[in-house]
Parts: C-alpha cells; structure tokens; sequence
C-alpha cells in the first residue's frame, strides 16, 4: 500500500538562523510511514567560551564560589566519601524523575536493586552503579572515550524497559519533545520540537570529539562552571543514544567539575533544581540551538550549580554533626565494641542496611554484627526499618531524617 510521504513543518524556521549550528537534510522510514525533513548539527566547542551576559558572568562567579564552600568543607571533614553514596541515591530519583520515571525519594533512598520485575525502580538505582562507576573509573584515569560511554549506558538500561533499544551510540534517527501547534495529520518527526543529528559515522566523530573537548583543560579562556554548561548543551543537542542522554549528561556534568579539579569529593546533586525547573531547563537548552543563547543557559545552569553546592554543604555538615553525636551517644553507653564508631560511619553512608552488608563493611562475623546492631538499636542509634521478618534492615532515623528533610 502506497504511504504519505510527510514533509517539514515550519518550526524548522526556528533553526534556520542559528549560530551555533546548521540544519542538514534528512530522510526515511519509520512506522508511520516515509518522512522527508532536517535534522539540527550543533556545531563542534570551541576554545574560547561564548560572550555572556553580566548576569550570567555573576551566576558563574557566585557558583564558583559556591563550589569551592562546598569543597573547602568537604576536605575538613575526616572521611566525606561518607556522604557520596546518599547523594548519589538523592540526584537517581531527581535526574529519573526528569526523564518520566517517578519513584518515591523514600524508597530510592532504601532500598537496593529489587529482586523481580520491577523496572521502573531498577531504571532508578542503575544510575546510582553507574555514578559509582563513572567516579571509580575517573580516579584510575581511565580514559572517556565512544567504549566507556556505551559501557555506562549499557548500565544504565540493563533490566529496565529500554534494555532492548541499547546499541551504544543510536543506530536510529531520534526526536525529541512536540513543537507548538502540532499538525495532527503530519508525521510524528516533522511534529517534533528537536530532531538530532542523524545516526552513523558523522554523529560518532561529533560526540567523540566533544568527550576530547572535556578531557582538556580550558580553565584559561573558560571558566570551568561555563566549560561544563557548555558540554552539557553540547551532549544533549547530540543526543548520542536512543534513552538515557538526560541521565547520563547530567551525570557528565558533576565528573567533569570532578576530573578538572573544582571539586575534591563528587557529592553535589545537580538534578533536583533542573527537575523543579523542568520547561525552564529545556527552553534554555533550546535556546542555544535555535537563537545562539548562551546567556539565558548559563545563567540557569550556573544558578542551579550554586544552590545545588550550598545544599549540599548544608546536608553534608548536618550529617557530620549528627554522625559525631551518634558517636557521642555510643561511647556514653555501656557498648564497648570497637567496632561501633565504623558501624555509625556505615549507617550515615548508606541510609539502611542488612546485618549482612554491616558486617562486610565493618570487618566483623555475621553474629558479632547482628548482636553490636541490636545494642546500638538499644541506645537509640539504630532501629529497625520496614516490617521484614526476612532479610530485615536497620537505618539511624537521624540520618534519614536529614535526607528526606526537603522531600516534604
């Protein structure tokens, strides 16, 4: 049967002028039928940063100094690895909840990888063993390259419903959101408010040399708060995979402020502001493709940034102080294990926790931990969480508290 062979709509108008990239012919066949149009090819980062509005230049500045609160704060403390593990589970149920995927903070924050089918809280948590993987391969200076890219997102998507649509960078042409007043006979990617660059070796290369782009150091001509605004606009108007890119880009954002050294310890959560914001955060990416607004974008990414480092400062000082004085709690009680100072770090690291996965971290036999967990349960300390008769969890409610503190 013959099929409607759909043409562009006008918001390809909208590109037509655009300085920061060029629009390139497109066409083929999806299941609504054959389609001719123009994919958006950002063009690739420069050496120099973009000129910038002087509100946007005090955004940057402020979130600099933001930035480096956090991180003077973080190198104070005796161990502020402690506090990557629930940060990372705050920015999963964020950074998902951007992507449609909604799961209760609560719940992201205690539970592990659910046996079962359970996608939807699977899609959550592998970002969080995805993070945990990024940071890990930063220390040890692997390189990013298209290999390490794929492999994270090959993380990201195992067990979830989009595991069958992984093939590293797309194989397929992608659009993105509808554009206003939608022409209800047309076809879907002619409707579409962003179409990326097209599959195939010319997308490859655009997003191999971006990762070149983020590995060097561009702190002279760029500030580092830009440079990362900048590689975010940049990762999401690639649009590398068929799912995933939001999750990922996001992540990139923290590991490349990371890498080049603004921050020491990676426990900064970046999504919940975007996700409160979410049309604003689209608009202003927007923006940069259609219009060359650099401004509006980095304006909003480098306010994000600030009151992201200054709530995490605020939830890392919180946590030390109520880690020290569930030390203080422990060492006035008649508990005398020596064991119990680490069993408080672990219970401020993870928000709850088996007897099981206690006595790996501490160091002890499986009784010794079961019987020092009810003695702290005893003091106060601890206490169990949930009902479970099998497999049981305990939590310090202080802890937890704080965590779930701006969820209400």
């Amino acid at each position: 049967m013959h099929k409607r062979l759909y043409r562009t709509c006008v918001d390809i108008a909208l590109f037509r002028n655009s300085p920061t990239g060029q629009l390139s012919p497109i066409a083929g066949t999806s299941d609504a039928g054959p389609y001719e149009h123009f994919a958006f090819l950002p063009n690739p980062l420069g050496e120099a940063g973009p000129d910038l509005s002087q509100a946007a230049y005090r955004s940057v500045a402020d979130a600099r100094a933001a930035l480096a609160a956090l991180d003077a704060t973080a190198q104070r403390l005796p161990n502020p690895r402690l506090f990557r593990h629930s940060a990372l589970r705050l920015e999963a149920q964020a950074t998902s909840a951007l992507e449609g995927t909604h799961e209760p903070l609560a719940r992201v924050l205690t539970e592990d990888i659910p046996e079962g089918h359970d996608p939807s809280m699977r899609e959550v948590l592998n970002f969080l063993f995805v993070a945990e993987d990024a940071f890990a391969w930063a220390d040890e200076g692997r390189p990013w390259n298209l290999s390490t890219l794929s492999e994270l997102h090959r993380r990201l998507m195992e067990g979830t419903h989009s595991e069958r649509n992984f093939h590293g960078v797309r194989p397929i042409q992608v659009v993105i959101g509808q554009r206003h007043n939608p022409d209800p006979g047309a076809h879907p990617i002619t409707n579409a408010r962003y179409v990326p660059p097209p599959p195939g070796i010319g997308l490859e290369s655009r997003v191999g040399d971006l990762l070149d782009w983020m590995r060097v150091d561009h702190s002279a001509q760029i500030d580092p708060v830009g440079a990362a605004a900048m590689s975010h606009y940049a990762f999401e108007a690639l649009h590398p995979f068929h799912d995933g890119n939001g999750r990922i880009g996001r992540l990139f954002i923290v590991l490349f402020l990371y890498q080049h050294g603004v921050l020491s310890e990676p426990s900064i959560t970046v999504s919940p502001y975007f996700e409160a914001r979410r049309q604003e955060y689209y608009d202003a990416l927007l923006g940069v493709s259609t219009d060359g607004d650099w401004s509006t974008w980095v304006d909003l990414f480098a306010r994000g940034l600030a009151q992201s480092a200054n709530e995490a400062r605020a939830r890392m000082l919180a946590l030390a102080h109520v880690q020290a004085r569930l030390k203080e709690t422990v060492h006035a009680s008649r508990v005398r294990s020596a064991k119990a100072g680490l069993l408080v770090n672990h219970a401020v690291a993870f928000p709850t926790f088996t007897v099981a996965q206690a006595a790996e971290a501490i160091g002890l036999q499986y009784q010794g931990t079961s019987r020092l967990i009810v003695s702290l349960v005893e003091i106060g300390v601890l206490a169990e969480y949930g009902q479970s008769s099998y497999n049981r969890r305990f939590h310090a409610p202080a802890v937890l508290e704080i965590l779930l503190r701006n969820a209400r």
